[in-house]
């Protein structure tokens, strides 16, 4: 039985240790985080690989971590619908997601504050080396830890994050925060505004970490701003402790200087039922719009999966579903294999290499069409989509 450590505990390391444990590997994962990785973010576009250890276990209800809209409607500056088509999306939070995974791993091979500092391989396996000094080896090492991944700095140093010139506020208004007429306005659908050189969009969500009743529902937003690389940007990207963050500020952790002047603008510039959405969102948060390539997905018995390897715009709604892809078609390639790991890596890279750059063009498109040649036009359907657009709808 080959044994696996995943490293890294969140959605794409926890898909992957779950269909990697199907294909006979024993599997620990081991997050670099000290405390269980619930509110890191908020708004998830399903995709059927996104879903489909749920799927075919059906080991968690679907229509309870999730909703869907029914419409794709775009908005003027006035608040008038003046575009809208049906649609089938459905959609999560992370921490429904996450909690539905770690609850079908289960804790036993799951730890939390284990950071791995180093590994090296032979032609029989992987030395592992954690942050504490502590080393294990194993037959596979799966870099799973995100878009700050320690496996890819070791592995390609030269594969950096590009900045792509904008940021997302984003925010989650639950109905109790929004009017009625907004709320009812929004909750079923997925709202685009279109304007000079920005975008904002609006869709529901479940939040399930509430008290008992089950999921509630809430609003989740992004506003694309375009903010040059420079002074500005560290600045937006400086918590309330001074401290410089690389991709992204946290609820509760931007300067309030920022918040302020990001509703005082909101408020001259956005249509009044999204402009509330910003004003009611009490720590509204922001991420750097980055991506990054990887030009190589495996490396002997190491490998990288989701944003270790492509770190994609959020455009196509596609990185989750990307890493949780790279996760199953790994472990179909572990069982093709009979176990034999380095031919699976190698027979698995050549696929996964090709989707990532597939969604990678597709986001740097959408990005570019909305940011800076302000051709997205109203009525234009959603790049969504992992393969392809279209193929993230869900009845």
């Amino acid at each position: 039985m080959p044994k696996a450590i995943i490293m890294g505990g969140s959605l794409g390391g926890l898909t992957a240790a779950l269909f990697l444990s199907e294909a006979g590997c024993n599997v620990t994962v081991y997050e670099r985080s000290n405390t269980p990785l619930v509110g890191l973010g908020a708004g998830i576009v399903l995709n059927p690989a996104t879903v489909r250890y749920f799927a075919l276990h059906k080991s968690t209800n679907l229509q309870v971590m999730s909703i869907t809209a029914h419409w794709l409607r775009y908005m003027d500056r006035r608040g008038q619908i003046v575009a809208e088509q049906p649609c089938s999306y459905r959609f999560s939070s992370y921490n429904a997601i996450y909690r539905g995974l770690l609850d079908a791993f289960g804790a036993d091979d799951y730890h939390l504050g284990e950071a791995v500092a180093a590994f090296e391989q032979d032609a029989g396996s992987v030395r592992v080396q954690f942050a504490n000094g502590r080393v294990e080896s194993c037959d596979l090492l799966v870099g799973a830890d995100g878009i700050r991944s320690t496996a890819r700095r070791l592995l390609l140093p030269e594969a950096q994050l590009n900045y792509a010139g904008y940021v997302a506020w984003r925010g989650i208004v639950s109905n109790e925060a929004a009017s009625v007429e907004t709320f009812a306005m929004l909750h079923e659908a997925i709202t685009y505004h279109l304007m000079p050189n920005s975008h904002m969009l609006v869709y529901p969500i479940p939040v399930v970490d509430r008290a008992p009743g089950g999921a509630q529902p809430f609003l989740n937003w992004l506003w694309y701003r375009n903010v040059p690389a420079g002074p500005g940007l560290d600045d937006l990207l400086t918590d309330r402790e001074g401290v410089l963050r690389e991709v992204s500020l946290g609820a509760g952790a931007a300067q309030e200087a920022n918040v302020a002047a990001l509703r005082r603008e909101a408020a001259e510039l956005l249509p009044p039922a999204l402009a509330e959405l910003v004003l009611n969102t009490p720590q509204p948060f922001i991420q750097a719009i980055i991506d990054c390539e990887a030009p190589r997905m495996a490396f002997g018995r190491i490998c990288l999966i989701g944003d270790a390897a492509f770190v994609a715009r959020p455009h196509a709604a596609a990185g989750t579903a990307k890493a949780a892809e790279d996760g199953w078609q790994l472990a179909e390639a572990m069982r093709a294999s009979d176990g034999d790991v380095i031919a699976a890596l190698q027979q698995w890279e050549r696929k996964q290499l090709a989707l990532g750059r597939s969604v990678l063009a597709r986001t740097r498109e959408a990005g570019r069409r909305a940011q800076v040649d302000n051709t997205w036009r109203i009525g234009d359907p959603l790049p969504f989509g992992l393969y392809s657009i279209g193929d993230s709808t869900m009845p």
